[in-house]
This record gives structure tokens, sequence and C-alpha cells, in this order.
């Protein structure tokens, strides 16, 4: 499934189905079919995704600090997962502008 998140502020922005459901849930939003953020309720939602976003790296970072007398960090071998980070930075975006706009977000509909 793919979300597809529109607003008068700014372009469609599309999104997996898990990546999308994760920044739906960090928010306080049920990952349903069809939705709507309100101006109202988006600064909030924008805090709640910073802090996730600064709690996820701050673990990411803590689990690839090297151990003490180790010659190579912990952590995967090979590339690099996507991170919250970047997932969230585009909803981040797509946030404020409508937030600076007063245009809800819809999803589904």
């Amino acid at each position: 499934m793919l979300y597809k998140f529109k607003s008068q502020a700014d372009s469609d922005l599309f999104m997996n189905q898990a990546p999308a459901e994760r920044i739906l849930a960090i928010i306080g939003k049920d990952p349903a079919a069809q939705g709507i953020i309100e101006p109202a309720d988006m600064a909030e939602a924008i805090a709640k995704l910073e802090r996730a976003v600064a709690e996820d790296d701050a673990a990411r970072t803590a689990s690839t600090e090297p151990t003490p007398g180790a010659t190579e960090p912990a952590g995967p071998a090979g590339g690099h997962a996507i991170t919250l980070h970047q997932r969230a930075w585009p909803f981040i975006q797509l946030l404020k502008r409508s937030l600076a706009a007063d245009k809800p977000i819809v999803w589904g509909v």
C-alpha cells in the first residue's frame, strides 16, 4: 500500500506503508486508509516527530559507538539502513508548510 499525503500548501507526498504508518503512529494518528491532520494539531505533530527523530538518532549513535578494546565499531556490516530522520524529514517539511499556510493534510481521499 502506498500513502499519498495531500495539502494545498505543498506538493503531494508519497510514502510506503510501513514508514507512513510509523510516522502516523508517532504523531498519534491511527494509520488508517483515510485521515486528516488539522492545522491546530500540526505544531504538536512536528514536536513529536522531531523528538522521535532525536531519540532515534541518539540510539543509533549509541549502538554504533566502538566497544572499548574493539578494533571496529559495533553495528551491522555493509550498507546503512534508512533512518527515521530520513523518512520523517519530508513529512515534517509538509507539516511546517501546511501549518504556515493554515491548510490541513489529508490522505486516502
